[in-house]
Formats: C-alpha cells, sequence, structure tokens
C-alpha cells in the first residue's frame, strides 16, 4: 500500500472541498486505486465538515496537529486527539517540524501520539534534520533521537506512519539525491525494527515533492508514500503525482 497524504497547512475554506472532489472523482476511475489511500489534512476548521461529506468514500479526513494532553483541559485554543475523533478525523499529524520549531518537545510529542492512539487516531509521525544537522553529518544521529525518544515498543504500529522531511527541503524545491534518500529510508527503516522488534512501519518522505520530481522517487521502492505540501493544494497537481508515480 502507498499513501499520498496532503498537508493543507493555513489553507481552505468550506467551497475548497471542489478540490477533494476532483481528486476522489479522479481516483474512482483510476486502475491504480486499490494500491494506495488518499488523506488529506485540512485546517480544524474544515475536519467535520470534509470528514463528514467523505466519510462512505474512499478519501481519508486528519487533522495537522493535537494537543499533548488528553480530552480536555484550560488550555487557551488546544484541541485535543479526543476532540479531533469526536468531529471525524482518522489521522492526525505529529512531529511537524514546524510545530517542533514552536515549541513542541519530546515528553510532549510522546503525550500526543500516547492520546492519539488512545482515542484512535492513526499517527503520521514526522521527523527530519535541519541544515545545520546535515551539514555537520549528523543526520542519521538526529533521526534515531527523534524515533526513539518518543517511539516505543508497546504502542501499536500498525497505526503508525513515519514521514521523513528534512527540513532543509520543506518548501525550498531542493530534494535529497536518490542515493540519500534510499540510505536514509532504509536506516529509518532498520531504527524502527528496532523499537518494535519486528517489521517497520510504512516510512513516506515529505519535502518539496511535486509532480515533477516524484518520478525520482518513484525508483525508491522503500519509500512508501509521500507527505505532500504545497501541490496538495491543488487538485491538478495532487492528481498529477498519483499519475506520475504510476505511470
Amino acid at each position: 500500500m502507498r499513501y499520498f497524504i496532503g498537508n493543507w497547512k493555513m489553507f481552505g475554506v468550506p467551497k475548497s472541498i471542489n478540490i477533494l472532489n476532483k481528486i476522489n472523482s479522479f481516483r474512482s476511475k483510476d486502475k491504480n486505486r486499490n494500491k494506495y489511500r488518499i488523506i488529506i489534512t485540512p485546517p480544524y476548521t474544515l475536519i467535520e465538515s470534509f470528514a463528514r461529506y467523505f466519510k462512505n468514500k474512499k478519501i481519508m479526513i486528519g487533522s495537522q496537529n493535537c494537543y499533548h494532553k488528553d480530552i480536555f483541559s484550560s488550555n487557551t485554543a488546544a484541541i485535543s486527539s479526543y476532540m479531533i475523533k469526536s468531529i471525524g478525523a482518522k489521522y492526525t499529524i505529529v512531529g511537524h517540524s514546524d510545530n517542533r520549531h514552536e515549541g513542541d518537545n519530546d515528553a510532549m510529542l510522546k503525550n500526543k501520539v500516547k492520546f492519539a492512539l488512545k482515542n484512535n487516531l492513526k499517527i503520521i509521525f514526522c521527523i527530519g534534520e535541519n541544515k545545520i544537522q546535515k551539514k555537520k553529518n549528523r543526520t542519521f544521529n538526529t533521526l534515531r533521537k527523534q524515533l526513539t525518544n518518543v517511539l516505543e515498543k508497546k504502542l501499536n504500529k500498525n497505526n503508525i506512519i513515519i514521514a521523513y522531511e528534512p527540513i532543509w527541503s520543506i518548501g525550498t524545491g531542493k530534494i535529497p539525491t536518490s542515493k540519500e534518500l534510499l540510505k536514509t529510508t532504509i536506516f529509518i527503516k532498520k531504527v524502527l525494527k528496532k523499537i518494535f522488534g519486528s517489521k517497520s512501519p510504512a516510512v513516506l518522505y515529505g519535502g518539496s515533492v511535486d509532480e515533477n520530481n516524484v518520478g525520482v522517487f518513484r525508483k525508491i521502492r522503500e519509500i512508501d508514500g509521500f507527505l505532500i505540501g504545497g501541490a496538495s493544494k491543488s487538485s491538478k497537481k495532487f492528481i498529477d503525482i498519483i499519475k506520475n508515480y504510476y505511470r
């Protein structure tokens, strides 16, 4: 199974559902449709209406983040995984570099993972090195810590997806070489196998993925799909990513 996950970030209004309708229409006719899963993470304001509309369709709706406390709390503007699940989300992103930059630490991420799984949300756990860590050859050490400091064997790995997003690549148009990405993906899967004591969860790539470069990633079979940012806001670009991947 391959995953094509769209992270809309701060984008979308109710009429933006037309983007998903076009994607869903394409998928329903695509001969490869049983080989992949589409997940879209719109802003909180759209989760409930999108989840209700696509309840019996093949597009899954998720959240871009969740709070590190369970159910309810007195924290202004916080939204828990319990609340997210209650409005129809199936997935949540945890550990995106944007949120890490804004203060999410390992303890907070560990709680987010714990409570999301408790509330029956599947997790898209993001990891990635920054430009300085890459330059100092600390990529593997950084990724290992990000994984081992948060994930543990007792968690249900079947409800966890890993998204490798090198921070220096996000929104820059720069992507790792095929050799770098193959080596890194294999390393991540080895670390995950040690954590869980069995086969690794799915590992995706994210970072400037678009319809023009997805063909490069297609050759790396170790990559199980993509976390897509800007290109997921356009039905044409998102569809072309899928088309070009299976070309």
